[in-house]
């Protein structure tokens, strides 16, 4: 039972890391390069941020449980589960913070594009602090990758 409790935990590091990897840098480029539509393809893209969002807060849930029942009240001297912990907080503000500010620029542009409209130099703004977030969560997303087999499989 142990062994499937770490599995899981190395299962669900690669499914979050490897969605939003997937999501971020494969998937929503090749949406706005293959859609003539801009806003279905934002759209698009949108709703998969979520659901790789979501992946993420349950994948950390779990893994912040796992490293503090595995090491106890060494789980706040150990740099992966600030990795985790880090990454977490990261999902938070993205999906609780910055992307309802962008839905409520979008929504405020409404009937017209959000790029298409005077909001669209704040939207700009927000997109590209997202896009930074979204960077450094996948450059965390390296140190947990690497880190998690050490500390699960020792």
């Amino acid at each position: 039972m142990n062994r499937l409790v770490e599995h899981l935990a190395i299962l669900l590091v690669t499914l979050w890391i490897g969605a939003m990897w997937a999501v971020g840098y494969v998937v929503a480029p090749t949406l706005f390069s293959a859609l003539s539509d801009r806003s279905l393809a934002g759209s698009l893209a949108g709703r998969m941020f979520t659901l790789v969002a979501w992946i993420g807060m349950g994948s950390a849930a779990y893994l912040l449980l796992f490293l503090t029942i595995r090491l106890g009240w060494q789980a706040f001297r150990n740099g992966l589960f600030w990795t985790v912990l880090l990454l977490l907080l990261c999902t938070l503000a993205g999906q609780f913070g910055i992307q309802p500010l962008m839905a409520e620029l979008k929504a405020s542009a409404w009937p017209r594009e959000v790029m298409d409209s005077v909001m669209r130099d704040r939207f700009a703004t927000w997109h590209g602090v997202s896009s930074v977030l979204y960077l450094f969560q996948s450059l965390l997303g390296v140190a947990l990758v690497i880190g998690v087999r050490r500390v699960v499989l020792r």
